[in-house]
């Protein structure tokens, strides 16, 4: 039996990487050969959501959590092409994870925390027996609880750097925001996932005492 231990993480650096790095490298050279910072800003905001919306037409779904983010950057663009303004169209890329966070605190209170199903492959690792002891240890009040306190962890630390960004957008020169901005994300991304991570390890002993132990029961009988 194989697992899929990295599959999840090298996945998900790689496409913070490309969402990064793409946007970032198209803005400066087309400011390099001499457009507006809005004409920039306004070709590097549009791959983010293409690339959202290609990955919907491929799998013909979206979670939550993508719904939110889509949305958020359609309004987003609406608004800054009215506004006509480059300091909105930084802003409106921090706002978006701001009410993505506000959005992942509050399911942290409902039934379905939405950073639930995110961190399942995390915790699972692909490995069946892995899945089969999240189920039975699905809507218990501890397990429920480790998952309930990483979606708050997640909520609250996009919300924190949202708000760091926005003011820098509107206090910063657009040129120095645009690499600043985008470091201020990872760093708080990397701070976030560190973090939550140390809490989730709960939940993945949970889960290994669980599978562990039912497969004690099966050999026995």
């Amino acid at each position: 039996m194989t697992t899929k231990t990295n599959q999840p993480a090298s996945s998900l650096v790689k496409t913070l990487a490309i969402e990064i790095a793409v946007p970032t490298g198209v803005y400066y050279a087309l400011h390099s050969f001499g457009a507006s910072d809005f004409t920039a800003l306004a070709a590097a905001g549009v791959f983010p959501l293409v690339r959202t919306l290609y990955q919907f037409a491929k799998d013909r779904t979206l979670n939550g959590l993508a719904i939110v983010v889509l949305v958020t950057n359609v309004v987003g663009m609406l608004l800054t092409f009215v506004s006509g303004d480059a300091r909105m169209m930084i802003a409106k890329d921090s706002l978006g994870s701001g009410i993505t966070g506000l959005v992942i605190l509050v399911s942290a209170f409902t039934a379905a925390p939405i950073m639930t199903k995110t961190m399942r492959p995390f915790l699972t690792r692909g490995n069946a027996e892995r899945e089969a002891a999240w189920e039975r240890l699905s809507g218990t009040a501890r397990f429920d609880a480790v998952l309930r306190r990483c979606s708050v962890i997640w909520g609250i630390g996009f919300a924190l750097e949202s708000s760091v960004r926005i003011v820098g957008a509107f206090t910063l020169p657009v040129a120095t925001m645009v690499w600043l901005s985008t470091t201020i994300f990872a760093a708080a991304f990397a701070v976030i996932m560190v973090i939550s991570g140390k809490v989730a390890e709960k939940a993945g002993k949970m889960i290994a005492h669980e599978a562990e132990a039912e497969a004690q029961e099966l050999v026995a009988a």
